[in-house]
């Protein structure tokens, strides 16, 4: 029942929020349906492929298309490789799911030769890697065009788990996304890893005063520092979800309300005014109904992070491989 239940009310919140004629600057569900018919479907073969190897590439997939839409725009930039592009930036370490783009890449364009962008591609993976993990599905916009820039220096703009709420805040609403957009998409979290070099800092000398951050919960703490020890291995890797990490759902965010967080930007998102409110609407006990919320304000949020800085018509182009910009006109258009 829970099951079909929870399947009725992605059907109504799709039928809701994105019908067929739905466009979003330039974007529109279905774009390929006349150019590449199969496009959709040979992305979400491709990704639950992997998935089904390593779960793990389901919030790479996710992490990927994040940083990808916040530098720049959803536009491919962060797919290119080379010196000093984004992909080598501090803030990329550790990105996954290159492969799989690339890989979904190469049969899209043994079907329809030129004509699914990277960018696309990266939009649908991560929300296919979502309904792989257990969270929800929706119709993603499409008719991005690729990036013909990747710098290092733009991965500045990128939330870091150090930041303070304030300018987790401000880094959003540069963006154009509310506090609301920013706990739902930091709900995240609720599938993947950190390493250590995250949070030791918080476990042994916080602020330099010689004791533990005061907002972790004491057992929760301890835990922390047998994954964590002092002078262990800094990549090593901590569940940011410390019940669930393979599952998309709402413990994430129960964590945060009983001082589990793993990443400081995480836990005080419970400490701060502006944002509590949104972490308690999705930490509430009735876990059924609050997971059906929190898939329906992710499905929206996804939406709005996936249309930002889009470039559509001439302002880009269809790259032949994701990870090197054309160095000709490969296609004018789609």
């Amino acid at each position: 029942m829970a099951a079909l239940a929870w399947m009725h009310f992605l059907t109504v919140v799709q039928l809701f929020m994105l019908p067929s004629s739905y466009a979003q600057g330039g974007l529109k569900a279905g774009f390929y349906s006349s150019t590449c018919p199969k496009a959709e479907d040979t992305v979400r073969a491709t990704v639950e492929r992997y998935f089904n190897d390593d779960p793990s590439v389901a919030p790479g997939l996710l992490r990927l298309h994040f940083h990808d839409c916040f530098v720049q725009g959803c536009e491919g930039s962060v797919l290119v490789t080379g010196n000093s592009t984004e992909m080598t930036a501090v803030q990329n370490t550790g990105l996954k799911g290159f492969d799989v783009v690339e890989d979904a890449k190469s049969q899209l364009e043994a079907l329809c030769p030129g004509v699914v962008s990277c960018a696309d591609i990266l939009a649908l993976a991560a929300r296919d890697a979502v309904d792989l993990a257990g969270g929800p599905s929706w119709s993603v916009p499409t008719g991005r065009r690729d990036g013909r820039v990747s710098s290092a220096s733009d991965a500045a703009s990128l939330p870091s788990p150090f930041d303070s709420v304030e300018i987790q805040r401000q880094k959003f609403q540069d963006k154009g996304l509310s506090d609301q957009d920013l706990v739902t998409l930091v709900g995240a979290h609720t599938i993947g890893q950190t390493s250590c070099r995250f949070v030791g800092y918080r476990l042994y000398n916080f602020t330099a005063t010689g004791n533990a951050d005061p907002t972790i919960n004491q057992d929760f703490l301890e835990q922390l520092q047998t994954q964590c020890p002092q002078d262990g291995n800094p990549s090593q890797r901590v569940p940011l979800d410390k019940d669930t990490p393979a599952k998309f759902d709402v413990n994430f965010f129960k964590n945060i309300r009983d001082g589990r967080g793993v990443l400081e930007s995480d836990q005080r998102l419970w400490g701060h005014e502006a944002t509590r409110a949104v972490v308690k609407k999705y930490s509430g006990t009735l876990r059924g109904v609050l997971g059906l919320r929190f898939g329906y304000e992710f499905q929206k949020s996804m939406v709005k992070l996936s249309g930002l800085g889009v470039k559509t018509g001439n302002d880009g182009e269809i790259r032949k491989v994701c990870s090197s910009i054309n160095t000709c006109n490969y296609k004018k258009g789609h």
